[in-house]
């Protein structure tokens, strides 16, 4: 059924989906007695787990009081002869890195936002043995937080993508005006994990894209999907990135084409096949989408999460999910030389998150046009592995901070030394204003890495994970 959680609302699912159904009600005695609640169990059915141990699911649906109309801003809808509403935003994943900085900032501009999410990305640190570096509230009390400071509410659907009947419901309840899409496995390490690990990739990230495509056909077609998409899904070419679509002449005739994919992990080719199926359901339904093909992020604060400590975001330094910036800023803070993979002449598009919350802003404010699938680079500048390096190196003798580097194989498959080149125009042109990687930023990241570095975990910092050693057998991790 539908899961609607009220920010009020303090049942702990992420406890109560490790009871069996008989001992549920402990799990509710908490709840005030104005909500009305429904209940299904659910296994993880897609998870990489022994099925003896699953973990369930719970989904549950509150009812809750009237919430108070936003005030008219940046988020509002405006019809011809008809009262200003704010625009509904739905962020599926909005619990995680991009996610939650995303929510707030859509919120505070006073857009009706609801999270979509089964937190699963919390699971993959207990399946895992990780921790973000700074201390990450649950999202319920992240979400009475934000209420308690900014009197705006954030709805909570807590449930899987994958499951049509709750998404369908999510859909009819929320009714949607955009959809922010996040809600993917996002790391090419995990799905480079085992083979089970890969297929729940790629089930969950292409079946629950075209869950959401299906359910906006159905229930709000006029919707405009903003997916997020990864630069990744061009490889590196020894020619120009376009933005999404190249113009080819070919024995004389002309025509414009998707840019060519060279995908480099199941991750990467699960975001191309979102692509294709975007792309032809754009043509074949009139859906409305933009694809967010965005470089490496990095950093850990907007303005909305260092409000208060219970809003902070997650910092990911491992080598399964931390990204190069973040993972080099918390090895110089902890005394470990910077992990370089290979020759380090890897080339990527990075921007800042507070990039991240802005271009997705952008993107709603101006939607596409029915049938049209637009492609935007989500990036501000590109770095090769060896220059982040020398950057933070500098950065951290500025602080008094001793760091060294060294040159660890790689453990993917990917060229060490290329060309890369991405066009990356079209955030610019709608108003895009970068927050550039300057020293302050990176004295910032630094600090923030200092101030947390006793939760630092020595024995994630190495990668541990092989392209070329994936196997059938499911890889365990020893504590």
């Amino acid at each position: 059924m539908a899961h609607l959680l009220s920010a009020s609302c303090p049942l702990n699912i992420s406890s109560c989906s490790k009871n069996s159904p008989n001992s549920l009600k402990k799990c509710f005695s908490s709840l005030p007695t104005s909500l009305t609640l429904q209940t299904s169990v659910k296994s993880f059915k897609t998870l990489p787990l022994n099925r003896k141990n699953a973990h369930k699911l719970l989904s549950v649906r509150a009812t809750t009081l009237q919430q108070p109309t936003a005030k008219t801003g940046s988020g509002s809808d405006q019809t011809s002869g008809q009262e200003s509403r704010p625009t509904r935003v739905m962020v599926i994943g909005g619990d995680g890195y991009c996610g939650w900085a995303t929510s707030l900032h859509l919120s505070n501009k006073n857009y009706e936002v609801a999270i979509v999410d089964n937190l699963v990305r919390r699971h993959f640190d207990h399946q895992l043995g990780l921790d973000s570096l700074t201390p990450i509230s649950s999202i319920h009390d992240r979400i009475r937080r934000w209420r308690s400071l900014t009197e705006k509410d954030i709805s909570l659907y807590i449930g899987d993508v994958c499951d049509f009947e709750f998404l369908a419901e999510a859909f009819t309840s929320f009714k949607p005006d955009a959809v922010v899409h996040f809600g993917e496995q996002r790391s090419a390490p995990y799905s480079m994990i085992d083979r089970s690990r890969a297929v729940y990739t790629q089930q969950n990230n292409v079946l629950g894209t075209l869950n959401v495509l299906f359910a906006i056909k159905e229930f709000s077609e006029d919707c405009h999907l903003v997916k997020l998409g990864t630069m990744g899904e061009y490889g590196t070419p020894n020619i120009d990135i376009e933005e999404g679509y190249i113009t080819i002449t070919h024995n004389g005739r002309t025509d414009t084409l998707p840019y060519p994919k060279q995908a480099s992990s199941f991750y990467h080719l699960s975001k191309v096949h979102d692509s294709n199926n975007i792309a032809f359901t754009c043509k074949a339904w009139g859906i409305r989408a933009t694809d967010l093909n965005q470089g490496v992020v990095y950093g850990v604060r907007t303005d909305e999460t260092a409000m208060h400590e219970e809003l902070c975001n997650r910092f990911d330094y491992d080598g399964v999910f931390g990204t190069a910036l973040n993972r080099f800023c918390v090895q110089a803070a902890v005394g470990h030389p910077l992990t370089v993979y290979g020759k380090g002449g890897q080339t990527r598009g990075y921007l800042d998150i507070r990039d991240t919350v802005q271009c997705v802003e952008l993107a709603i404010a101006t939607p596409a046009k029915r049938g049209e699938m637009r492609v935007f680079n989500q990036f501000t500048e590109q770095f090769s592995v060896n220059q982040l390096a020398s950057l933070v190196t500098k950065a951290g003798e500025k602080l008094g901070i001793e760091v060294k580097t060294i040159s660890v194989p790689n453990p993917r498959v990917e060229a060490e030394e290329h060309y890369y080149n991405a066009k990356h125009t079209k955030l610019i042109e709608l108003g895009l204003e970068p927050h550039l990687l300057s020293d302050s930023l990176l004295d910032s990241l630094l600090n923030v890495a200092v101030q947390f570095k006793d939760r630092v975990d020595s024995k994630q910092i190495m990668p541990s994970v092989s392209w070329r050693k994936i196997g059938v057998k499911p890889k365990t991790v020893s504590a």
